[in-house]
């Protein structure tokens, strides 16, 4: 199913042949340089049966992201329940993560945008979050543009402690 389109992405929902290419992306350092580590095939398997099972439950998801003009496969931009423990969750996040020959193109915030007001108009949400580690300036960069104030910083309790990764910011949005 599509989800939604833009002008040059198609998001939708997932093929068992975007398997293959989310696994390479998420075992590509540049890709994964602001997580904690890259991943492996078989944590990529079950991140992917994560987002089929939140399509399942919550009707909404992390969609796959197709270029328009080539139908490639470029990553993934959409919702996720967060759960961990903080005074802010659970809360609906937005985020995104694409393939290194897709970056530099406004694809992640022309995406973004297109499910911020998706989830608004027709999920019903009312507050979205996005949050990122403090040093991820370029995600940092798609949250200012798709209209993200920031909130405060955190220290993320997923992210060992002596991490740079560990401080992180949030921002929000409002319908």
């Amino acid at each position: 199913m599509v989800y939604l389109e833009t002008s040059r992405l198609i998001l939708r929902d997932w093929l068992s042949a975007d398997l293959e290419h989310f696994c390479k992306m998420n075992a590509d350092p540049d890709v994964m340089n602001y997580f904690p580590r890259v991943l492996s095939s078989a944590e990529t398997e079950r991140f992917y049966q994560v987002i089929l099972a939140e399509f399942k439950e919550y009707g909404f998801g992390l969609y796959a992201v197709e270029e328009k003009r080539t139908k490639e496969f470029i990553g993934f931009i959409g919702f996720h329940r967060a759960t961990f423990e903080s005074d802010f969750t659970p809360c609906i996040e937005i985020g995104w993560r694409l393939k290194k020959n897709a970056w530099g193109q406004g694809y992640a915030t022309e995406g973004a945008r297109a499910c911020l007001e998706y989830g608004f108009k027709n999920l019903g949400f009312s507050e979205v979050v996005s949050f990122t580690a403090e040093i991820n300036k370029p995600s940092v960069n798609v949250m200012k543009k798709i209209g993200m104030k920031p909130v405060k910083t955190f220290l993320h309790p997923r992210v060992d402690q002596d991490s740079p990764l560990k401080k992180h910011v949030l921002y929000q949005t409002r319908k």
